[in-house]
Parts: C-alpha cells; sequence; structure tokens
C-alpha cells in the first residue's frame, strides 16, 4: 500500500505554457525582416519600374533588362530563400538516375522541438504577395493588349510567367502533405519521398 502512495505522488513533467509559448513565438511580428523585405522589394520594384520606365527613360532596351531583372532576381528569392524561412514550402525539380525529370514539391514539418517556423505575419506578407503581383501582371497584360503597345507584351507575358510559376510551386506545397521526416516531398505522380 505504501509503495502504491509513493508512486502516485511522484513528480510528473507536465508542459503547462507549452502552447503558450509557442504561440507567443508564432505572434512575434517579422522573424525574418531581410527575408521579408527582399520578398517584397523585387516584386514592387518591377511594378514600379513598369509603371514609371516609359516617363523616366524613352529607351525601352534598358526598362525592358531592367525590369526582367528585377523579375528574375524576385523569382530567385522567392523559390529559394523566402519561401523557406517565411512559410517553410519549397519546390523544384529533381533528375532522377535515368534521367527522367520530376517536380518536387515540399512543406516542412511542424515540430514543437522547431523554433524556426514562420509567424502569422510573415506568412500573410508572403500569400498576400505571391497572389496579388501576378494580379497585378495580369492587369498590366490587358491594359498593354488593348492600348497596342505590343512590345511591352513580350515583358508582360514574362512577369506572368515568373511570378505564375512561383504561386504555382507554393500552392502545390502547401497542399503536400506534411509526414515522415523533417521534408515531406510529393512527386508529380503523387508517391510520397522523403527527402532531406
Amino acid at each position: 500500500m505504501k509503495q502504491a502512495l509513493v508512486d502516485d505522488t511522484e513528480d510528473v513533467s507536465l508542459d503547462f505554457g507549452a502552447e503558450e509559448e509557442d504561440r507567443a513565438l508564432r505572434t512575434i511580428k517579422i522573424r525574418h525582416p531581410v527575408a521579408t523585405f527582399f520578398h517584397l522589394f523585387f516584386r514592387v520594384s518591377a511594378i514600379v519600374a513598369y509603371v514609371l520606365c516609359d516617363w523616366f527613360s524613352r529607351s525601352f532596351p534598358a526598362c525592358f533588362l531592367l525590369i526582367i531583372a528585377l523579375l528574375s532576381f524576385d523569382f530567385w528569392s522567392v523559390k529559394n530563400v523566402s519561401g523557406r524561412l517565411l512559410v517553410g514550402l519549397r519546390w523544384g525539380n529533381h533528375i532522377d538516375e535515368d534521367g527522367r525529370s520530376h517536380w518536387v514539391f515540399e512543406a516542412k514539418k511542424i515540430s514543437s522541438q522547431n523554433k524556426t517556423m514562420a509567424t502569422e505575419a510573415e506568412a500573410r506578407i508572403f500569400w498576400l504577395g505571391l497572389i496579388i503581383c501576378p494580379l497585378i501582371w495580369t492587369g498590366f497584360f490587358f491594359s498593354t493588349l488593348f492600348s497596342l503597345k505590343l512590345k511591352w507584351l513580350a515583358l508582360v507575358i514574362a512577369g506572368i510567367s515568373l511570378q505564375t510559376a512561383n504561386m504555382y510551386g507554393y500552392i502545390r506545397s502547401a497542399s503536400a502533405e506534411a509526414g515522415y521526416h523533417i521534408w515531406c516531398t510529393v512527386k508529380k505522380d503523387d508517391k510520397k519521398i522523403v527527402s532531406s
């Protein structure tokens, strides 16, 4: 009987406050300010340059190259940096040993040990920037088409293509099921594989 009392009064560590700690970590406004800044900087800069370039410069090739460079920097920074840091998603192409191409869409597994997860503010900034900017470029497409500025059409199509590719990749990554390892991968044929 005395042994049963000792077992019942044994110290058990309860994890009180862990949920509040996780919530406090997620409510920190911006945990990755540089990634958040560059996520929006290149996107907004490309849009502003497109709108104002005709007013400040009459050189179409200079404007074209500037905007293509900004769109390329945006594509690279969103695909390789801000997607991983701000929302824990990544996507890309993998070539297997047979030379076949596989599109890989990954979502980072959220665990209590992982303290580097994105905050709600960062995720909101990421998704708003990812969705609104292609819509703006689509508006530019119709305005360019109806105003018959056909030389700008190739630039607008490039803007739509680069930003829509990132948007598609991250929407597919967000729908990937988190699972077995730190990163769960879903191939194009929807078979799960484990990746590091």
